[in-house]
């Protein structure tokens, strides 16, 4: 995709450069950032009006992007590949030292190895797995366009990654990979 050669440049520094950052993903626009840059982190949860004891979802190009933030045995990656890359969000156990701010102080963490191609260009290009929540002010739909998000946040994102969202008319489902049990229908 060579239109998105340049797009991914401006992402690729917005974020390096602590930025938060908007772009397309499988349902709907994602705001992101470094997952471990407190101070990105912290402007994405005040743009957002957001709650940190949620804490947050980590999207990847790929398992070995997340391997860092969880704690993996055989057993579970295989689990989690089998669903990967696609639509299913698993909340895995996380590793030692995750920071409380991407796992709401809980002892496990929320991870995705995304199948939107532009999204996962964003996560190749910055060689990170990124923070992914929905662009929007907390209490209001989430956005499904660069445009909406333009409109509503365009002056608190350091950068808006243009393309479209996937064909998934709802946020991907989430589920908890120790017992199975499907924390949000999808």
């Amino acid at each position: 995709m060579n239109a998105l050669r340049w797009p991914l440049r401006h992402a690729r520094q917005a974020v390096w450069g602590g930025g938060v950052i908007a772009y397309p993903t499988e349902a709907v626009f994602g705001l992101g950032c470094d997952p471990l840059n407190p101070e990105a982190v912290a402007r994405l949860l005040a743009i957002k009006h957001r709650d940190s004891a949620k804490g947050f979802i980590l999207i990847a190009a790929d398992i070995i992007q997340l391997e860092p933030f969880m704690q993996l045995t055989t057993g579970l990656r295989e689990q989690l590949l089998n669903t990967w890359p696609g639509p299913v969000t698993w909340v895995v156990p996380a590793a030692a030292g995750v920071p409380a701010w991407l796992t709401g102080g809980r002892d496990t963490l929320a991870v995705r190895v995304t199948a939107h191609p532009v999204a996962a260009m964003l996560c190749r290009a910055t060689g990170l797995a990124l923070i992914s929540t929905s662009a929007n002010l907390g209490g209001h739909p989430p956005l499904r366009s660069a445009l909406a998000v333009r409109r509503m946040l365009r002056m608190r994102l350091d950068y808006i990654l243009p393309g479209r969202v996937g064909a998934r008319r709802k946020p991907t489902e989430i589920r908890d990979a120790t017992s199975g049990a499907l924390l949000r229908q999808g």
